[in-house]
């Protein structure tokens, strides 16, 4: 059986970390293994300063010398602090008290923070630290990358939008011919709902925990029973780490909002997937054109295809990630009792759905910048379709109650060959004013878009 050497970008099991790398690397310090103690050195360095602060005669508030030790203990952690926390680990047989280790560590030099060392991690179970690092990790990642993703795609998609405004393009309902429409308004139509869909993932709150082993402060009020524990976690979760407090929670906080967050996110990737397949589709018509790359081969045999690959692409990757979000939105808010460990195991995934999306939202934006609209293609589309023109001809004939509209236009058209010159051949026969025979008589598909311009600039 064959066997590598070691690990590299070929022989990494997941594409995330192969193939795609560079296209999910600004993920990758935010939930990767690294973003996970990152953020756990950072909540304990936080959990211990308020304990300083707390006022509490066994710990004096820290010195301002040592509190910029401490917290620079997260602003310049490394992958070798990273490194140093794991081979705690390989003794501890556990990833947070090797955290816990690694701190206490770091104090051998610092006689205040020394002496004070048995606060670190004080009465807290590993979930206290654990929640509020996936907490933080997904409020990084949301912000720095997530989002600022998405507002690339809709202002992309926005601006064509506005370019297409008053290029009209024959709609296919059913897949079969319909109402003339506009390239930029069928675009608007998604910037509007990616609109929503970012709001929705914008707003989902983050909450957080600090209470112990069971949710109730236990171990808290053994040290200190008069003590205030629910104030002041509510205080070091909303005011240090700038979450939101959860007060109700058993072992772990129930993981309600992930839920919340990834199916906002499996939305939008719906939504593009919708889209995805829908610029697939205007490909194969001839609508969208792409602009082919030097050296690119859209076949090994046939040289003359210039494929829809990015859209493939990020339609199968919107696909991935749904899958897992999914599950993790299903999954995550199930714990047995007070506590199991169906959710650790599953959290250390969010990284992977999340980066799936990510790389969507790439290949998306790849695909978009390569298209150009095919107006020539557009326009035969639309002169071969004057059956379109029945649907206003026989609304103006409703409104003058000329007899039996709707029936003569279907006998007129469903079925048959449908030219300029028949269509105007039966607008004379109408009974109807000269001013609205003569407007429909002006009318053809290409001009038969409703306001479907005057929608897509006003997206």
């Amino acid at each position: 059986m064959t066997t590598l050497s070691a690990f590299s970008s070929i022989s990494a099991l997941s594409p995330l970390d192969g193939r795609y790398a560079s296209r999910v690397a600004a993920l990758r310090p935010l939930l990767s293994e690294f973003g996970l103690m990152h953020r756990r050195v950072q909540v304990e360095v936080e959990w211990f300063i308020a304990l300083s602060d707390a006022g509490f005669d066994e710990f004096a508030p820290l010195s301002e010398a040592a509190r910029g030790l401490l917290r620079s203990l997260v602003t310049r952690f490394s992958e070798a602090d990273a490194q140093a926390i794991k081979d705690i680990e390989k003794t501890t047989n556990h990833d947070v008290k090797a955290v816990e280790y690694w701190l206490k560590s770091r104090f051998e030099n610092a006689p205040e923070l020394k002496a004070a060392g048995e606060f670190v991690h004080f009465a807290c179970t590993s979930e206290d630290i654990n929640n509020t690092s996936h907490g933080l990790m997904l409020k990084a990642a949301r912000a720095e990358v997530l989002l600022p993703t998405v507002d690339r795609i809709i202002a992309k998609l926005g601006t064509m939008a506005h370019t297409l405004a008053a290029t009209p393009m024959l709609s296919r309902t059913h897949g079969q011919t319909a109402s003339p429409t506009t390239v930029g308004k069928e675009i608007a139509n998604v910037v509007a709902r990616l609109r929503n869909a970012r709001a929705r993932i914008a707003d989902v709150k983050l909450l957080a925990k600090m209470n112990g082993a069971v949710g109730n402060y236990n171990a808290h009020l053994s040290a200190w029973p008069e003590f205030d524990w629910e104030t002041f976690s509510q205080r070091v979760i909303e005011q240090q780490l700038e979450l939101t407090f959860n007060p109700y929670t058993i072992q772990i906080e129930p993981h309600d909002y992930m839920a919340e967050l990834f199916d906002a996110v499996t939305r939008t990737n719906t939504i593009l997937i919708d889209w995805s397949r829908d610029v697939w589709g205007y490909v194969s018509l001839g609508y969208f054109k792409q602009r082919t790359v030097a050296g690119e081969i859209g076949s090994s045999t046939m040289p003359h295809k210039v494929n829809p690959i990015d859209f493939e692409n990020a339609e199968g990757n919107f696909g991935l990630a749904n899958a897992l979000l999914s599950h993790l939105s299903q999954k995550l808010p199930i714990s047995r009792w007070q506590r199991d460990l169906t959710d650790s195991t599953v959290l250390r995934n969010m990284g992977v759905a999340l980066g799936y999306a990510v790389l969507g939202y790439e290949s998306l934006l790849k695909g978009l910048d390569k298209l150009e609209v095919n107006e020539a293609a557009l326009a035969e589309d639309l002169d071969s379709a004057w059956e379109v023109l029945a649907e206003p001809i026989q609304t103006v004939m409703r409104r003058y109650a000329l007899p039996n509209p709707y029936e003569r236009l279907k006998e007129l058209t469903r079925g048959k060959a449908i030219t300029r010159e028949s269509i105007r051949e039966f607008i004379h026969t109408l009974e109807l004013p000269e001013a609205e025979k003569t407007r429909l008589l002006a009318m053809t598909p290409g001009s038969y878009t409703g306001k479907a311009e005057e929608l897509a600039r006003k997206i």
